[in-house]
């Protein structure tokens, strides 16, 4: 019986130790895309940013900085401080003003006239911390894609 009872209770033992640890926090590098390109009346722009937290856990998104590149002009820097929380393994969208470079808003309006496609890139980073505790943490970001313009949306690239 003695015999029986250790036999069970070990497994038992071991399966409760591994469960003591409680959820994993991962923290990975987030991301930022352009998830949609608004012209406005006065020739600036409005830009909203899709922020990806793909760790494990929420983390505050406390700043952003991106130099923007359009069909490979520079086009100026986004520039934001969101002070937002993001759910882990989840994205949220922040809008951004700025004031374009005249030769990169000019190619966005030809694109734009003309139907066709552009594509963006920038580089920058983004500063996040756990939600719950801990210093910030500057992460550096690289994207390039493209942006298309939005049927019926006048002025809009998707």
């Amino acid at each position: 019986m003695g015999r029986r009872i250790l036999f069970l209770a070990l497994p038992l033992a071991a399966l409760l130790a591994a469960c003591s640890g409680g959820p994993v926090r991962r923290i990975s590098q987030p991301a930022a895309s352009i998830q949609q390109l608004t012209v406005q009346a006065d020739g600036s722009w409005s830009v909203d940013l899709r922020l990806q937290n793909y760790s494990s856990i929420p983390m505050r998104f406390d700043a952003v900085t991106l130099e923007l590149t359009v069909g490979g002009q520079p086009a100026g820097t986004l520039q934001h401080r969101p002070d937002l929380e993001i759910g882990p393994e989840t994205a949220d969208v922040i809008a951004v003003a700025m004031e374009p470079a005249a030769n990169a808003r000019m190619l966005l309006a030809d694109a734009l006239a003309a139907g066709r496609r552009v594509d963006y890139g920038f580089e920058g980073s983004i500063e996040a911390a756990p939600a719950d505790k801990g210093a910030a943490r500057t992460w550096k970001v690289k994207r390039s894609s493209a942006l298309s313009p939005a049927p019926g949306l006048p002025g809009v690239l998707r």
